[in-house]
């Protein structure tokens, strides 16, 4: 998979004119403009995303609904705040993208099973051991073997896609639906905050291994592939971690009745 291309730059006096043209006189042309000036940006987020997906997910089959993203981010965003608009965009276009692939319920119904039967069986060792428990261990409460389960968890690597509160927040291997813009209203930010505030505690109960990858996967930004290189393992194997970790979150949030 090719490297994302950079994000494109708003400071061109053109586009700067595109600005006041669309936002003052809400002048169409102005629009489309600035649609395709910023075209590329979609073309970034698509790569990113689809870079922590598994293999044989293509990128352009992202974009699409990346677009719609963009399109709204154009139309909502205020240049006289001062904010840059590739930060005000990046978030609605990824939310698109998200809301796209849940849209088509891609995730087969056998993965969901194997993410339920895993994260039972975590559930119970948790609460038999206080600790989180082993691969082997996980292997001999379902049945199966160790080669099983890393095939199990690369497979179920396709349903873990967006942010990490989205994730654990869901339970059966299903993904909450968030709100995608954060004036939803002061209830929802608290909700959102107790969340945020009590998943991060349950990260630094993770095993090491777990924690580290998904500290450089949702702080850092890396993709799996970078991941792979930095702790000298395969991207398969890193997938097969990412999942493990999240099944291991999704449980003890539940335990905490979050």
């Amino acid at each position: 998979m090719t490297e994302p291309e950079e994000k494109p730059s708003r400071t061109t006096p053109a586009i700067e004119r595109a600005w006041v043209r669309w936002v003052e006189q809400r002048n169409e042309e102005a629009r489309d403009q600035l649609i395709v000036h910023y075209s590329p940006l979609v073309k970034f987020v698509a790569g990113r995303v689809a870079a922590g997906l598994p293999a044989g997910v293509d990128a352009g089959e992202l974009t699409g609904t990346g677009v719609f993203g963009l399109m709204d981010a154009v139309d909502r965003f205020d240049p006289s705040l001062g904010f840059k608009f590739e930060t005000f965009a990046v978030p609605r276009i990824k939310g698109a993208i998200l809301d796209g692939l849940r849209a088509l319920d891609w995730v087969p119904r056998s993965v969901r099973t194997h993410s339920r039967q895993i994260e039972t069986a975590v559930a119970k060792l948790n609460n038999e051991f206080k600790r989180a428990p082993t691969d082997e261990e996980i292997c001999t409460e379902i049945g199966i073997s160790l080669e099983e389960l890393h095939k199990w968890l690369s497979t179920i690597s396709v349903a873990n896609v967006g942010p990490l509160d989205h994730l654990v927040g869901a339970g059966d291997g299903e993904q909450r639906q968030l709100p995608a813009s954060p004036d939803q209203g002061p209830d929802i930010a608290i909700e959102e905050k107790e969340l945020r505030q009590t998943m991060r505690a349950e990260i630094r109960n993770l095993p090491e291994r777990e924690r580290t990858v998904v500290a450089l996967y949702y702080d850092e930004g890396m993709t799996l592939s970078e991941i792979g290189s930095v702790l000298g393992v395969t991207e398969s194997r890193v997938s097969q971690i990412h999942s493990k970790a999240i099944i291991m979150l999704r449980s003890q949030l539940s335990a905490t009745g979050v």
